[in-house]
Order: C-alpha cells, then sequence, then structure tokens
C-alpha cells in the first residue's frame, strides 16, 4: 500500500536508496520494499537502462516489473551513450512522477557515480556538435594510447583524471576539448547543477566477499543458459562505434573474444566473472568513501539476497526499524 499523506510531513522530499555491488541481490531487495511500501523503483545502473541486454545486465524480468512500477529499465538505445547527466535529468522525472502518485521512488542500481550526480550536482556541459564527437571517436578507435597523449598534451588537468586505458571518458574529454577549446576540468569547475532537493536514505547490501563470488559465478553461468551469448551476438551484428560504454558492460568483451574465436567458452567465461568481480571490489571501495554523505542515513545488509523471501523476520524487523527511525514507513507497513 502506497505510504499515507500524514505519515511525515517531508515525505515528498524522500528518496530511498538500495544499492550495493553487482550481484548482490538489491534488486530483490528493492522490489520486496517496493511491493511492502507502495514505491515505484527508479534504475541506477548504467547498463541496465540499453534495452539490447536484457539478460546480460540482469535487468528486471516482464514478471517482476509486473509486481511494482519499474522506470529506466530498457529505455536506450545501445548506440546512445548514458552519461550521468542524462540520467540525472531522467530520475528527476521519475521521482517527480512517484512523488505525484504519493509513492516512494526507490532507487537501486550500484552506479554510484548517478547517486553523486543527483544529491551533490554535476557539472552542466554544452552539447557536442557531431562532427566533434565523431572526429573525437576516430581517433580513440585509432589508437587509445595517441588519443590519450594528444588529449594529456592540450588539457593535462582533465588527463589526470581519466585513465588513459578508458575510451569512453578518453573520447569524451577530446570532444568536449574540440568543440569547445576547454578541457572537463575546467567545465567541471565552473558550471554545475545544484543538488536535487530530496532527502537521501540508503540501504546497502554488503556481502561477504566469498559469497559474492559465488554468486557472480552462479549468475553468469544461468545468464549463459538464458542466451547471454546470443544476446552479445545481436549486439555485434550492428556495427557499432567500439567506444561506446555497453560494449564495457560485464561479460561483453570476453564473449566477444569468444564469438571472434579468440576464447574458448570456459575461458570467457572465467574472465568474465574475474572482471566482474574486480569490478564489485570498486564498488565496495566507493561506497566506503561515500557512505556518510550524500545519503543522510545508511543502513548496511551484510548477506546476500537471492530472494526477499530469503529475509528471516529479525532482518526485516532491522530494516523497517531503521526505515521508521528515518521517517521513510510507519509501523503498519511492516512485515
Amino acid at each position: 500500500m502506497p505510504l499515507q499523506t500524514g505519515d511525515r510531513e517531508a515525505q515528498a522530499g524522500d528518496v530511498l536508496v538500495v544499492t550495493g555491488p553487482t550481484a548482490s541481490g538489491k534488486s530483490a531487495l528493492a522490489l520486496a520494499l517496493a511491493r511492502r511500501l507502495g514505491g515505484s523503483i527508479i534504475n541506477m545502473d548504467a547498463m541496465q537502462c540499453y534495452r539490447d541486454l536484457r539478460i546480460l545486465t540482469a535487468r528486471p524480468t516482464a514478471a517482476e516489473e509486473a509486481l511494482a512500477p519499474h522506470a529506466l529499465y530498457g529505455v536506450r538505445d545501445a548506440a546512445l551513450p548514458v552519461s550521468a547527466g542524462w540520467w540525472r535529468e531522467a530520475a528527476l522525472a521519475g521521482i517527480a512522477a512517484a512523488h505525484a502518485g504519493g509513492r516512494l521512488p526507490i532507487l537501486c542500481g550500484g552506479t554510484g557515480l548517478y547517486l553523486k550526480a543527483l544529491a551533490e550536482g554535476i557539472a552542466d556541459l554544452p552539447e557536442v556538435p557531431a562532427p566533434a564527437r565523431a572526429e573525437a571517436r576516430a581517433m580513440v578507435a585509432a589508437n587509445t594510447a595517441a588519443a590519450y597523449a594528444w588529449l594529456a598534451a592540450r588539457d593535462p588537468a582533465s588527463a589526470a583524471r581519466i585513465r588513459p586505458t578508458d575510451p569512453q571518458r578518453v573520447a569524451r574529454a577530446i570532444e568536449l576539448w574540440l568543440a569547445t577549446g576547454q578541457g572537463l576540468a575546467a567545465w567541471q569547475a565552473r558550471a554545475t547543477l545544484p543538488p536535487a532537493p530530496f532527502r537521501f536514505t540508503a540501504i546497502i547490501v554488503l556481502p561477504p566477499p566469498a559469497l559474492l563470488r559465488a554468486a557472480i559465478a552462479a549468475r553468469f553461468h544461468a545468464m549463459l543458459a538464458q542466451g547471454a551469448l546470443e544476446e552479445v551476438g545481436a549486439l555485434l551484428a550492428r556495427g557499432l562505434d567500439p567506444a561506446l560504454p555497453i560494449l564495457r558492460a560485464h561479460g561483453v568483451p570476453e564473449l566477444a573474444a569468444h564469438l571472434r574465436g579468440v576464447l574458448s567458452l570456459e575461458a570467457a567465461e572465467a574472465q568474465a566473472i574475474q572482471a566482474t568481480g574486480r569490478y564489485t571490489r570498486r564498488q565496495r571501495t566507493w561506497w566506503r568513501h561515500h557512505q556518510a554523505a550524500p545519503p543522510s542515513r545508511t543502513h548496511n545488509i551484510h548477506a546476500r539476497i537471492a530472494s526477499a523471501e530469503q529475509f528471516s523476520e529479525s532482518e526485516w524487523d532491522r530494516i523497517f526499524a531503521f526505515l521508521d527511525e528515518s521517517g521513510l514507513t510507519a509501523a503498519q507497513h511492516r512485515r
């Protein structure tokens, strides 16, 4: 049932965040909370915005989406980059729609940068003309290292913030320089969209590393059985710009290497699992440094949630006690 109008004076300004590493079970928890609290789930995962990789990005199934309102899942074509700025505007619209309908907005995903862009503000970067974008992409496609060196010679401040092996961010910095004659760092320092006027409360799912590694392996194996390889094959057949973000989604480079005959399927699976594990360690580090802010309150769950039904009554009691203390729900909404 939706939150009642009298539950809390500032209810319209509340946003619940359910986050954690890839494969931690945060989507199951977000869905369970949305059903119990009358919430609307808004995607906060960069790759789940794309419609092309439903299986490999572990987007909610159609049956799951039918159980509660979902927004920003599978709404972007693979040929269109998903930036933090684009996501911020789309998320603001989703939050406004949830509040207007008397529902609690629940941001769910592991892209911490997106939450930072929403809660702390983000640089208001200018639109880049197509010719500048095409020139930058061509430079990176020809030689990423040479493109990075070109950038570093002209915009050392921006280059210092970018990994030389990150083609998307190198291309983004180059295209901005080509279009405006000013670097990314300079734009970020002077033109900022303000923090969104909401109160963020976060539940962070942080399973023990051993449990998470096992979950990553089991999920990737299940994805292969569900058709992930065929999904990647269809994506590659489109002949997209290799610098596009979707082509670096977990599992895409490894399965693409298998389809090219470079890796066996077993080796591709093993490498994809290892790469995902490395990414989850970076996610943990990000949250460790950002746990106090932007969310005003955080509650950690140190167990993997394959299904919300696996929660014990005591764990649900702890979750709802935290939500009650945060002013997000009333006692009658407890499980």
